[in-house]
């Protein structure tokens, strides 16, 4: 009898050790694959190094601008400053002549980014629902003239911005965005088509059974629930405007009153003749201080819209 319950209990602990094992495992590796605190642990660590590499070099400028003579010159100082010193962000502002320099990226940037935002949804939304002779041959074209690099195409602009007078003007800058053209136009019309093919045809049917036209059915159906693609089209649009520095200096050679992505290359140019070497990493990292934070407070602000509007035009699955 004894030998019995012997088994019995051996049995018993076998058993509680599987059960052990298995609810560890559960743990461990959960029910599904993306459900276990391994796969969560991997991806923490993931998301922890992708911030870091996107952070550090933010961190790094923020922190090389504050640093005073005394921490330049000592190898000790890294990261934290023994000191915050502003002088650094005082000089840069001061090559940047920020005021007038954010004024005009400001003013080209947006102005550029609400003439795309029409003349791109107007563009997108004919590719997209309305019928015309050529329609994909003349999308083929969009799509080559987006995959042409910038560089191909710049001298046939000088020329021909010199013949109607708008070199040293910001007319360049406006004018093609007024018709979609611009900065990355083509991208912006992709996204919209892009947003209008998939929203459902009896919007614009029971619209056009009311008795609205073709430009009613658009602007007052369509365009206001193309919020995502909206937010998705501003952010690049003004982003890049903001940051583009070729097609101003190619327009813009004798004005004196320059954007401020301009005007970051000719400080750097003042900074090299008159600042020493150990200085001019401050000022540079104080330059590019004031040049990004418009940009990035504006994602800041916006990225929940940005992230649906991104999720719902197809640019990611």
């Amino acid at each position: 009898m004894e030998k019995v319950w012997n088994v019995l209990r051996q049995r018993q602990q076998r058993f509680s050790q599987v059960g052990v094992l298995d609810r560890l495992r559960l743990l461990l590796l959960g029910r599904e694959a993306d459900k276990g605190l391994l796969f969560r642990v991997f991806i923490y660590i993931v998301l922890i190094e992708t911030a870091y590499l996107y952070l550090n070099p933010i961190l790094y400028m923020v922190s090389t601008m504050v640093k005073g003579i005394g921490d330049l010159l000592d190898p000790t100082v890294n990261w934290i400053p023994k000191e915050i010193y502003w002088g650094h962000l005082k000089e840069a502002w001061r090559l940047l002549n920020y005021p007038t320099s954010f004024g005009i990226s400001f003013g080209l940037s947006i102005g550029a980014t609400l003439f795309q935002l029409v003349s791109c949804a107007m563009a997108g939304y004919a590719f997209a629902r309305v019928k015309f002779p050529f329609k994909r041959f003349w999308f083929m074209c969009l799509i080559f003239a987006f995959v042409i690099p910038p560089q191909v195409t710049v001298l046939p602009l000088i020329i021909m911005y010199r013949e109607v007078g708008w070199i040293d003007t910001y007319f360049p800058m406006l004018i093609p965005a007024l018709f979609g053209h611009g900065l990355k136009g083509a991208l912006y019309v992709i996204i919209y088509r892009q947003f209008f093919s998939i929203l459902p045809k009896e919007l614009e049917e029971a619209a056009k059974i009311d008795g609205a036209s073709l430009y009613r059915v658009f602007f007052k159906v369509m365009l206001p629930i193309a919020t995502p693609a909206i937010v998705v089209v501003f952010l690049f649009s003004f982003v890049w405007s903001w940051n583009d520095s070729y097609f101003p200096m190619m327009f813009l050679f004798k004005m004196q009153d320059v954007p401020l992505s301009i005007a970051l290359v000719k400080a750097t140019a003042d900074i090299s003749t008159e600042e020493g070497q150990l200085f001019a990493q401050s000022l540079d990292m104080a330059k590019s201080f004031l040049a990004v934070m418009p940009p990035l407070l504006l994602y800041l602000f916006t990225q929940r819209w940005f992230t649906e509007g991104v999720e719902r035009t197809g640019l990611v699955e």
